[in-house]
């Protein structure tokens, strides 16, 4: 017997859920290759810590950007991986479920559908991620009721308004996880004059980051490469810089949920007063996010259970369904039989 499995193909993490188990594999989507003789050498969190360290004939990269496959080849190897390591040794081929943003084109979406057939499923079923991410926070979009999901992840932001099983206004924007590290970097080569990478941006992001004010400010120590004297150097930056850090993405975000809202039924406005906004996917959990969002909409905001697992559990839920779906369907989010 075959195993239905559902993959959250992130920009920064691939998780993949097989049904009946749960969450089996949360790895960074990060591949090392060796350029010399094309062969991958290491895929997921081993491939991650190459990052940044690299000799001249190994390669670390990441395939997907802005939520969308940039090296194709790549990205079929590494779905291949997380595959069969959710699987092991298959007799029968998988069916599989792919979470894919709002906002993406036929053409990417074809490209994602080929990826995953190419690597070994017999079935590819494409969902988008905030209707994966309603389900996986565990809300009821089947009725006429309106909810409101912020899926924040590490390539894209996506904002929508759901009822009925289905997608009533949505905006995705490539902003998101990755340029708040980006927005870090520029930062603190402006105000310290220090030049920092990727990860250590992150690390920053992860323990200082704020867009609210924190009742304790925090500290870090960070160390980068002085841009005037090109040798090492350390430098303390606090919590109560970030919101200056990352006024740019952070504005953009909002400006994309105020969108949103603006452009909601008149009807389903009142349901999104009373069940507030919802946030899940790894930036949701960025300090004071939520109180912002709720500061310039007016409408009460929560970060949901499992935040950053949501997608991948909202996949999962959809793998009881796979038997109700006609199999020519594609993308299921627009498939509106009320059935998910």
């Amino acid at each position: 017997m075959s195993k239905d499995i559902g993959i959250d193909l992130g920009t920064a993490t691939v998780l993949v859920y097989v049904k009946g188990k749960g969450i089996v594999i949360k790895e960074p989507s990060v591949v090392a290759i060796d350029k010399n003789t094309d062969k991958i050498l290491k895929v997921g969190r081993e491939a991650q810590v190459m990052l940044g360290r690299t000799p001249g004939n190994i390669t670390a990269i990441r395939p997907l950007r802005d939520g969308v496959i940039s090296q194709y080849e790549v990205t079929l190897r590494m779905i291949q991986y997380f595959i069969k390591k959710a699987c092991g040794t298959m007799i029968f081929k998988p069916r599989v479920i792919i979470c894919v943003p709002s906002g993406i084109t036929e053409v990417e979406a074809r490209a994602v559908h080929d990826a995953a057939i190419n690597a070994g499923a017999r079935r590819v079923y494409l969902i988008e991620e905030p209707v994966a991410a309603a389900l996986g926070a565990g809300l009821d979009i089947s009725g006429p009721n309106g909810h409101m999901v912020v899926d924040i992840g590490g390539g894209t932001t996506d904002v929508a308004v759901l009822s009925l099983s289905g997608v009533v206004v949505s905006e995705s924007i490539k902003v998101a996880g990755d340029k708040f590290d980006e927005a870090i970097i520029r930062y603190v080569r402006r105000k310290h004059n220090v030049l920092i990478g990727e990860r250590t941006a992150e690390q920053i992001k992860i323990k200082i980051g704020s867009v609210w004010p924190r009742r304790e400010p925090r500290e870090m120590t960070v160390k980068g490469r002085c841009l005037i004297q090109g040798l090492p150097r350390e430098v303390r930056i606090s919590s109560e810089e970030m919101p200056d850090a990352l006024e740019e993405p952070i504005s953009a975000v909002i400006e994309a949920v105020c969108s949103v809202v603006e452009r909601t039924p008149p009807e389903l406005i009142g349901d999104i007063i009373t069940n507030g906004i919802i946030m899940t996917g790894g930036g949701s959990l960025l300090y004071g996010l939520d109180r912002l969002i709720s500061y310039a909409t007016g409408i009460k905001t929560r970060i949901a259970d499992k935040a950053v697992s949501c997608v991948a559990i909202g996949t999962g839920k959809c793998l009881e369904n796979l038997s109700f779906l006609p199999d020519e369907s594609i993308n299921i989010s627009r498939q509106g039989d009320g059935r998910l």
